[in-house]
C-alpha cells in the first residue's frame, strides 16, 4: 500500500486537493484492489477551512509516515507563514517523493527543496516565482515537471496530469490511460504541453520589454536573434535577455516561438492555407521545425489542430 499525504493549510484550493486525490482514488476503481492510502495533513491536524470555506479534516504533519508528499496550492501568505513552513520542510525531509500542485511550489520553494531543480507553476505566478526564487529554474509554460525525485506542475487541473504522471510511475502507462478515461479526462497531458498560456497575458513592466515584444510581433516572418530584439528595446544583448526573463518568465527565444505558433495556429483556422505556406509566414524556417513547435506547446502537430477545429465547428 502507498501512502501518499496531502498537506493542507488554511486557504488552501479544495481543488488542487481534490483532482489529485480522485486520481490516486480511482485506482483502486481500474485495478480493483486498493493501492493508495490516501490522507490529509496540516501543521497542527483537526479542520482546516480551503479558500472556498470548506473544512477538510486532517491529520498532524508530525505524525506522517507516507511515500509521496503533495503540497496543495492555494492563497501563498498562508502557506508562508513560519509554523507551515517549518512543517512541511520536516515533512517534505523523511518523504522519499515529493510533488506540489500550482503555487504549492512556493512552499517548495521556501523550504529549499526547488534550489538547481527545474520546476513550474501556475503561468500567473511563474514570474513571481522566478523573482522571489532566483535559485529555481522556473519554466512558465510546463503542465509538470519531474526533477530527481520532486515533481511541480500548473494550476488546479494540471494536478490531475501531474496524479496520472505519479500513477503512471507507479503501475504503467495502461493503468494511467484507464484512470484518466475512468475520471473521464479526454487524455492525459504530458508534461512538456504548455499550459496554453497566451502571449497576450504577458504583461512586462518596462516600455522597453514592450518594445520589443511588439517589434517580434511585428515581424515574424523575419530572423530574430536576440541581437535584434535586443536592440528593439534599446539595450544591450546582456541586459535585455536578463530583463526579458526576469519581466516575463521567459526567455526571448522561448517568448518568439511561442508568438510563431500562436500566429500560425490563427492561419490554420482561418482557412485552407497549405502548412508549408503558414511555416514560411510565421518565420518557421521549415515546416517540421514549426511541427515540432506545435507538438510542444499544443500537444499535437498542426495538422491534427486543423483537424480538430474543423471538427468543433461542424
Amino acid at each position: 500500500m502507498h501512502k501518499v499525504g496531502f498537506f493542507v493549510y488554511p486557504g488552501h484550493q479544495i481543488l488542487d486537493l481534490a483532482g489529485p486525490f480522485g486520481a490516486f482514488e480511482s485506482v483502486a476503481t481500474v485495478l480493483g484492489r486498493p493501492c493508495y492510502a490516501l490522507e490529509a495533513f496540516s501543521p497542527t491536524g483537526g479542520l482546516v477551512q480551503g479558500s472556498g470555506g470548506l473544512p477538510v479534516a486532517t491529520l498532524p504533519a508530525h505524525a506522517a509516515d507516507i511515500q509521496t508528499l503533495i503540497v496543495v496550492g492555494g492563497n501563498i501568505a498562508s502557506m508562508l507563514v513560519p509554523d507551515v513552513v517549518q512543517a512541511a520542510a520536516a515533512l517534505s525531509r523523511r518523504t522519499p517523493r515529493v510533488a506540489s500542485v500550482c503555487t504549492g511550489a512556493f512552499l517548495l520553494a521556501e523550504v529549499g527543496l526547488l534550489d538547481g531543480r527545474r520546476a513550474t507553476t501556475h503561468w500567473r505566478m511563474a514570474h513571481r516565482l522566478q523573482q522571489d526564487y532566483p535559485a529555481v529554474d522556473v519554466e512558465a509554460d510546463r503542465i509538470f515537471i519531474a526533477d530527481r525525485g520532486v515533481w511541480t506542475s500548473a494550476g488546479i487541473t494540471a494536478g490531475i496530469d501531474l496524479a496520472l504522471a505519479l500513477i503512471e510511475a507507479d503501475h504503467g502507462s495502461k493503468v494511467a490511460h484507464k484512470v484518466a478515461r475512468e475520471l473521464v479526462v479526454y487524455h492525459r497531458r504530458s508534461g512538456g504541453q504548455s499550459q496554453f498560456s497566451p502571449m497576450s497575458q504577458m504583461a512586462p513592466e518596462s516600455d522597453r520589454i514592450r518594445l520589443a515584444l511588439g517589434f517580434a510581433r511585428d515581424h515574424l516572418h523575419e530572423p530574430l536573434p536576440l541581437e535584434r530584439l535586443a536592440q528593439a528595446a534599446h539595450l544591450s544583448v546582456r541586459q535585455f535577455g536578463r530583463a526579458f526573463r526576469r519581466e516575463t518568465g521567459e526567455t526571448p527565444a522561448r517568448a518568439v516561438e511561442r508568438l510563431r505558433v500562436e500566429a500560425a495556429r490563427m492561419r490554420l483556422q482561418a482557412g485552407a492555407e497549405p502548412i508549408e505556406q503558414i511555416a514560411r509566414a510565421v518565420g518557421f524556417s521549415d515546416p517540421e521545425r514549426m511541427r515540432r513547435a506545435f507538438v510542444k506547446l499544443y500537444g499535437m502537430p498542426p495538422q491534427a489542430i486543423r483537424r480538430a477545429d474543423r471538427q468543433a465547428a461542424q
